[in-house]
């Protein structure tokens, strides 16, 4: 059964907000969210938990200048923070946690490396979480059950070549507040159906601080594993030599920091899909495919309509850009510019009249 990992302490959240001093030197870089793994047939059959096919994982991390330290993830009644999925959060019933004090000889076996959990630094005891492209793929774990293996590209670097997982001490892990207490049983074992974590007046937090494994200073403070969308929206402390920095998703105040890399939208992508029908009569593609950067997205129907929206998501799901398209024939192409982002593989979603199409895309 799932372990229940909380702390109740007794103060209000007015302590991250009034914290932050006027002489803020904007320590944090960047946040990142990695699409960790993507789960198949397979892991689907062997898991202790359902977890549906094409279920991705996804880890957040908070990238900050060295020196830096996480302190709080929090929500407050004119910052509420919230993490949800259209479906349902995975939660593994064997040795879950909603934080992960799993070890990594347990993480050997069945799906427990895709619990969804809120951490501090941890991936698992004595493991820090870092990105698998940072990760030296020494003792990199091989799942005893014969899963996890999954290489589809859109689940990015291989788990069975790196697993994210680096020794170390992470920070401590501490609930504040009787509302996130509440909350944070989401992610617990007995919550197979719960699809939101929403915080107006409570936190997770470590109060002593956490500095990433090395000197790139990333911080894993969550991972989520759904086979929905999944959006966020988040709010953070972070500290050096006794000074504190608060950033929200948005409409700061006082000396508060708006960053909107706070606010996450990612369509859940799964296993990779081939170009579909969006109903019976429309009929969308993509060419040339691979491409430089320049390509025309196509639309056959028997409909002329202005209700229609291009999205393009990169590789981990973020939006980088959306286009308001108007059909005005029965054939209508419709050209697109990516030149100016990196290579590597794209996902573009059509929707005509609220029904959607997504391909895959590869720039090189």
């Amino acid at each position: 059964m799932k372990n229940n990992f909380t702390k109740h302490i007794l103060f209000g959240l007015t302590f991250f907000v009034i914290s932050a001093l006027a002489n803020a030197q904007n320590g944090l870089e960047n946040i990142i969210v990695e699409k960790y793994y993507v789960s198949n047939a397979d892991d689907a059959a062997a898991s202790v938990g359902i977890l549906p096919v094409g279920s991705v994982t996804y880890r957040i991390f908070v990238d900050m200048k060295q020196g830096y330290k996480f302190q709080a993830a929090y929500g407050v009644p004119t910052h509420t923070l919230f993490m949800k999925t259209t479906r349902s959060f995975f939660n593994n019933e064997d040795r879950g946690a909603v934080t992960p004090t799993f070890t990594k000889t347990q993480a050997k076996s069945n799906t427990v490396m895709l619990d969804s959990w809120l951490s501090g630094g941890a991936a698992c005891a004595g493991n820090y979480g870092i990105l698998k492209a940072d990760d030296d793929a020494v003792g990199t774990v091989v799942n005893a059950d014969g899963i996890l293996k999954n290489t589809d590209p859109m689940a990015g670097i291989p788990l069975t070549d790196r697993d994210g997982l680096k020794l170390g001490t992470p920070g401590s892990f501490t609930i504040v507040g009787p509302e996130a207490e509440a909350q944070i049983a989401v992610f617990d074992a007995v919550s197979q159906a719960g699809n939101s974590f929403i915080l107006t007046d409570g936190a997770w937090s470590c109060l002593a601080g956490a500095v990433g494994a090395d000197t790139t200073n990333k911080v894993l403070i969550a991972q989520i594993t759904t086979d929905g969308e999944f959006s966020f929206e988040l709010n953070i402390q972070i500290g050096k030599d006794g000074n504190a920095e608060n950033y929200v998703a948005k409409d700061a105040i006082n000396q508060e920091i708006m960053f909107p890399d706070l606010t996450y939208t990612s369509v859940n992508t799964g296993l990779s899909k081939p170009i579909e029908k969006s109903n019976n009569t429309d009929i969308i593609s993509v060419f040339p495919n691979p491409t430089n950067g320049n390509f025309s997205v196509n639309v056959k129907s028997e409909n002329v309509s202005s209700n229609n929206l291009l999205t393009i998501y990169n590789l981990v799901g973020k939006v980088i850009l959306k286009k308001n398209l108007e059909i005005t024939s029965g054939n209508f192409t419709d050209k697109v510019d990516l030149s100016s982002y990196p290579n590597g593989m794209y996902f573009i979603e059509m929707s005509v009249d609220g029904k959607k199409s997504t391909s895959k895309l590869i720039k090189k």
